[in-house]
């Protein structure tokens, strides 16, 4: 253990403390040496008064509610000046102060520091008193008067030096305890030590009357007067033993208040899932910029209560307003301000000996005078109200919301910079963000900040634990786990409020899965997740969205109703927990450090209609509690509702794009296909095709076979036709028997090679109507181009349809010629068998 420690000390508190040293101990080497030069009867009385002043330090009196003392040694000391000049006095006063500390502290920087600054003191107020005896010309010279003063003479000098010593005593202290703590020197003395005089006058007057009644009554005289002063000694004894005890139960009160007070404040701040300690750190800050603006105790304390309550009329704020993962509606906003009025209505019942009700009422009022409730401006605003604004914005900015993220540190000095002026008191902004490192400091050295991480749902959390850590006993460990169940009752109804808002704003099956995971991870622990969709016509489930370990090897996996744990789920529609997860995870490889403890799997169905199954896993987990149970079965019936809305919701708008006939897209889905193509094209600069196809002689097989066998020819073309595309490409049912394909970078040569390969594979298909008849089609292709045939999808159809068309005309020009060759090659036929006859 080092002898000077002084690691408590800052970098201008440790130069002081040197400096105060330095100085006593060089006056108190002066002092000695002057005193070498006594004679054996001032010997005699300097270590008679040296006796006294060490008896009387030995035996200080605390004064109540402070780290200060009083003895009778001020008295000896000032005995020791009249008697025996300066130098002896110091010599006596540092005996006092050093016998004093010693009964007051246990720390050796303060058995050093008290006696050298009472030297000081001593050697400033001592010379004083001879200057001012010399100013009245009572004596002559600098050394101790050779005939005893009257009691006139010594009043004014006698006063000064009081004056002196009180003045110089206090403020030394003060400054070293106002620069240990960073605090303004003046108000510490003020409010720690100006009223503590009446001891050094008392002190001055004893010393006045003792040495008056030596020198013109004789000692003996004086010594019959020792039992009055020792029973004043006791009378102030026991007057403050009273006084400290009277402190004491207040200080108990007090603390039982504040106590009360705290328990309030945590309550509400487990009830806003937004905040996570704020009002212990908002404390820190606020208490601290009361200390740097030399606030008085009263306002200091009022700040500590005035951060613990600022925020108790939220009690008066509906929970989906105080947790709304987004911005407020003008409606929500008017009714989140009211807290501020109900706050101080419901403080004001309080009677607090300080200020805490304007703190509350006005700690949303701005600089310009636009905050509320009052629109109060500038200095109109209570300075507490001021510093409670700027601390309580830095805080919260900083914490994460369903809404946005948190500012960092850099984020939220520069957004308090920026409404410096508007929003906030310059000055107290600057100074703020000057002594937050220091504030910061003591947040991490009280473990607020590890605080806010045990309310986070996503990390683990032990109060026996963490009150071990900081220094808790069982009464905190009690705090922490009462604050954790008023804070998971709020969760859960906020969470459950959350999932079916969200829910009811999704019909993309996806996004409702997505949405069903994420706050399934906010109010129950898992390694895995897994979503399974059930498909009736299948009759198999797939997993359809997964997460966490494994989740690769999970997605689109099967499990039909009775397969294992989530088969047997579905098969019975009922949760199924405290069933190994092995039995789910037959043939699927797992990593190597994955080994599954629990699970639970929930069927997910509407009415009669099975829509699958929810499964979650847990590697740490001995068991899911009847509380995750119940937790998750309120979320799946949610969920239910949403996933039915959402596949009903993709039945339709897969009806509304789908040709019921051919299953090809309709022509809708081909206008937002051709959407996609244009921003393609915006992006590449590659073009692409429209290409319209038109079926030669379809109304024919309509009118000789019947509309069945035209419907059937037409989903038989579509899939001859698809055959030929590439699995990119697209193609759309327009109208009747014309189709459309939009194909992506294709040149000229290429789209009238895909045109010939799909006529004649239409032209080789015939379908078997009745025994040996068959019908038989052929098709007509027209291409355009985006950009030179048009921009739109009506330009590029009208080009298209007019190329198909005449694509078409030269089929039936070529089939016209066929057709007039086969009649030429009859009639030949028919004249080579008549000539024939004729000749024979």
């Amino acid at each position: 253990m080092k002898l000077i420690d002084l690691s408590d000390y800052n970098h201008a508190s440790r130069r002081y403390w040197y400096a105060m040293v330095t100085a006593g101990t060089l006056i108190s080497a002066w002092a000695a040496y002057r005193c070498l030069s006594f004679n054996s009867l001032q010997w005699a009385e300097f270590l008679a008064l040296l006796c006294c002043a060490l008896l009387a330090g030995s035996r200080p009196i605390t004064i109540p509610n402070t780290n200060a003392s009083v003895t009778v040694g001020d008295t000896f000391t000032f005995l020791s000046i009249l008697f025996l000049g300066a130098p002896a006095g110091i010599l006596v006063g540092v005996v006092d102060a050093f016998a004093s500390s010693h009964r007051t502290s246990t720390r050796t920087v303060s058995w050093i520091s008290a006696p050298a600054m009472v030297a000081i003191a001593v050697f400033v107020a001592g010379n004083g008193f001879y200057f001012a005896l010399t100013v009245h010309g009572h004596i002559t010279g600098s050394g101790v008067p050779a005939s005893p003063l009257r009691v006139t003479q010594l009043l004014v000098p006698m006063a000064l030096m009081a004056l002196v010593y009180y003045f110089l005593n206090g403020l030394t202290i003060a400054t070293m305890f106002a620069l240990k703590d960073r605090r303004p020197i003046l108000p510490f003395w003020r409010d720690g030590y100006l009223w503590t005089s009446w001891s050094f006058f008392a002190a001055a007057i004893a010393a006045t009357v003792i040495y008056s009644g030596i020198t013109h009554l004789g000692i003996h005289y004086v010594l019959l007067g020792a039992p009055f002063v020792a029973v004043t000694f006791s009378t102030y004894k026991i007057y403050f033993e009273r006084v400290n005890a009277k402190t004491r139960e207040a200080s108990e009160a007090s603390q039982l208040h504040l106590a009360t007070v705290e328990a309030l404040a945590t309550a509400i701040d487990a009830k806003d899932q937004t905040t996570h300690c704020h009002v212990r750190r908002v404390q820190i800050y606020a208490a601290g910029m009361g200390q740097v603006l030399g606030l008085t105790d009263a306002e200091i304390a009022a700040l500590k209560a005035g951060a613990l309550l600022h925020d108790i009329g939220k009690l008066a704020v509906p929970d989906h307003i105080l947790n709304k993962p987004g911005g407020l509606t003008p409606a929500e906003f008017e009714k989140m301000k009211v807290h501020t009025t109900v706050g101080a209505q419901i403080l004001s019942r309080v009677d607090f000996p300080y200020p805490v009700v304007p703190i509350v009422r006005h700690h949303h009022e701005q600089w310009n005078g636009r905050g509320y409730p009052d629109g109060l401006k500038g200095e109109q605003i209570p300075v507490t109200a001021r510093i409670m604004s700027v601390v309580d914005c830095f805080d919260s900015v900083r914490e994460d919301r369903p809404f946005r993220r948190g500012m960092s540190r850099d984020e939220a000095v520069a957004l308090l910079r920026r409404g410096s002026r508007t929003l906030f008191d310059p000055k107290i902004v600057e100074l703020f963000v000057e002594n937050l490192p220091r504030f910061e400091a003591e947040i991490a050295a009280r473990g607020l900040e590890q605080l806010a991480l045990a309310h986070d749902p996503h990390v683990s959390f032990d109060p026996i634990l963490f009150a071990g850590s900081h220094g808790g006993g069982i009464e905190d460990t009690a705090s922490f786990m009462a604050y954790d169940q008023i804070r998971n009752a709020h969760r859960e109804v906020y969470a459950l409020y959350e999932i079916a808002s969200t829910f009811g704003s999704s019909l993309d099956i996806q996004d409702t899965l997505t949405i069903l995971v994420d706050k399934v991870a906010h109010i129950v622990p898992f390694d895995t997740c897994v979503v399974y969709v059930y498909d009736e016509a299948k009759g198999y489930a797939t997993s359809t969205h997964a997460v966490g370990k494994n989740a690769e090897s999970l997605r689109a996996r099967c499990i039909a109703p009775g397969e294992g744990v989530t088969g047997f789920a579905l098969a019975n529609r009922r949760a199924i927990n405290q069933i190994h997860p092995s039995l789910d995870f037959v043939g699927v490889e797992l990593g190597e450090d994955t080994q599954y403890r629990s699970m639970v799997a929930l069927p997910l169905f509407k009415d009669e209609l099975l829509l699958g199954a929810l499964s979650v896993y847990s590697t740490e987990l001995s068991e899911y509690t009847d509380d995750h149970m119940r937790l998750l079965e309120t979320v799946t019936r949610l969920a239910s509702d949403a996933l039915a809305n959402a596949l009903h919701h993709a039945q339709a708008e897969s009806n509304a794009l789908t040709d019921p006939l051919t299953g090809l897209p309709n022509a809708r889905c081909m206008q937002v296909h051709f959407e996609a193509e244009v921003s393609r094209f915006r992006r590449t600069g590659q073009p692409f095709q429209v290409v319209m196809l038109d079926l030669d002689h379809f109304k024919q097989v309509n009118d000789t076979f019947g509309h069945k066998v035209g419907d059937k020819m037409l989903r038989e073309v579509a899939n001859i036709i698809h055959a030929q595309l590439r699995e990119y490409d697209f193609l759309a049912r327009y109208a009747g028997d014309e189709f459309v394909a939009i194909l992506q970078d294709l040149d000229t040569p290429q789209v009238l090679e895909l045109s010939e390969r799909i006529e004649a594979a239409v032209s080789k298909f015939s379908l078997q109507v009745r025994g040996e008849r068959r019908a038989q089609v052929g098709i007509s292709l027209g291409a355009a181009t985006y950009g030179p045939d048009g921009e739109t999808l009506d330009q590029l159809l009208i080009a298209a349809d007019a190329a198909m068309y005449s694509a078409k005309s030269a089929h039936k020009h070529s089939e016209a010629l066929e057709a007039a060759n086969r009649n030429e090659r009859l009639i030949d036929l028919n004249t080579a068998n008549l000539a024939t006859t004729a000749i024979n």
